[in-house]
């Protein structure tokens, strides 16, 4: 950083911050050049998930992160309650910047689900087509149906509900409460209830997966069926693009950034139940493009009122995508040019 040609600007994303935000600070005063911090989250309240809040060395984070974060020439956070967090107890002032998604986050051609639902089909049980038999001329998934002849690909008829949730089976995301609510679901269906079959696909990584795989494995359900895989960079967003519904579990350990995954999912105009936590409304607006749990329970009630009457146009669920369709959200480089971008060419 010394040697390189001098900057006028230095952008850091914070956390991580320790040491990197003195560092850089020293930097910028040597080069004469201005620190901007893109503040996420505060780094010392991910230490303290696992240490405490009261371990001296939380303490020490905390009291670093608001010295030299206080000597940066400008500020961006990602909510507006951040933003007067820092103002209050950190005097620092910080211009919101929302987490966008990029323009490839969108919603997935039926071609392309089924092209993607074959590939997955190869190494997934979840996405392969019945037992019963098929038509030579036509090549089936779980949920699609590929006529060879003419090239025209349909929904099969009767499918699962398609459920996805991106973990990073770490501790401050209880997977628990996901399992638990689709047990309530299997037992909805055993009742009578007439609901679809559920394909819930869990992605990311993680040093709880292991654990919560051997979990899943003891589940027997009829009317669900899990899968935890791994995907290749350039799938990840056309399976949110073709799925019915999205779950996040994220909680954030500071309460004052929001969960990237949802702002995906929302960019591929994908419904969203979401786990509560104190500002998640600057970003999923309850009962308009998602809805909000507490617990299992809750979550399970909300599954069974959006599936009911699935996959129907009268569904709550469909609402919540024409919502989300109609919203026209922002893309990242569109936000970078409202918000950014005027802070360089201005100073």
């Amino acid at each position: 950083m010394l040697k390189i040609d001098r900057p006028s600007y230095i952008l850091l994303q914070n956390p991580p911050g320790l040491p990197s935000i003195a560092v850089t600070w020293m930097v910028c005063l040597v080069r004469r050049s201005k620190l901007i911090i893109d503040w996420h989250n505060y780094g010392y309240t991910i230490m303290s998930l696992s240490h405490g809040k009261s371990h001296p060395i939380v303490q020490i984070a905390e009291w670093y992160e608001k010295l030299f974060g206080g000597l940066s020439d400008y500020n961006f956070c990602v909510t507006n309650a951040m933003k007067e967090d820092l103002q209050m107890n950190c005097n620092i002032k910080a211009i919101t910047l929302y987490d966008k998604p990029a323009s490839f986050f969108k919603e997935t051609p039926l071609e392309l689900q089924h092209k993607l639902y074959m590939k997955l089909a190869k190494d997934y049980a979840p996405f392969k087509r019945g037992t019963e038999s098929v038509h030579p001329d036509v090549e089936k998934s779980a949920f699609t149906e590929l006529d060879v002849r003419n090239g025209s690909v349909i929904q099969v008829k009767e499918r699962p509900a398609f459920l996805i949730s991106s973990t990073s089976w770490t501790e401050d995301e209880d997977f628990s409460i996901l399992l638990k609510a689709l047990e309530d679901y299997e037992e909805y269906v055993n009742d009578g209830i007439k609901l679809p079959s559920l394909v819930c696909v869990i992605t990311g990584k993680g040093p709880l997966k292991k654990h919560y795989n051997r979990l899943i494995d003891k589940m027997h359900f009829k009317h669900i069926q899990i899968c935890t895989p791994w995907l290749e960079a350039e799938d990840y967003p056309l399976l949110l693009g073709s799925a019915d519904l999205g779950v996040c579990l994220h909680k954030s350990s500071s309460g004052l950034d929001l969960p990237m995954k949802v702002v995906d999912m929302f960019g591929c105009c994908l419904p969203v139940c979401a786990v509560h936590f104190q500002c998640l409304h600057e970003l999923v607006k309850h009962d308009e493009n998602g809805l909000i749990f507490r617990d299992s329970n809750e979550l399970a009630e909300q599954l069974k009122m959006l599936l009911l009457q699935f996959p129907t146009a009268e569904s709550k669920l469909h609402m919540f995508r024409r919502n989300l369709q109609a919203s026209k959200q922002l893309r990242w480089d569109e936000s970078w040019e409202q918000t950014v971008l005027p802070v360089l060419r201005d100073n």
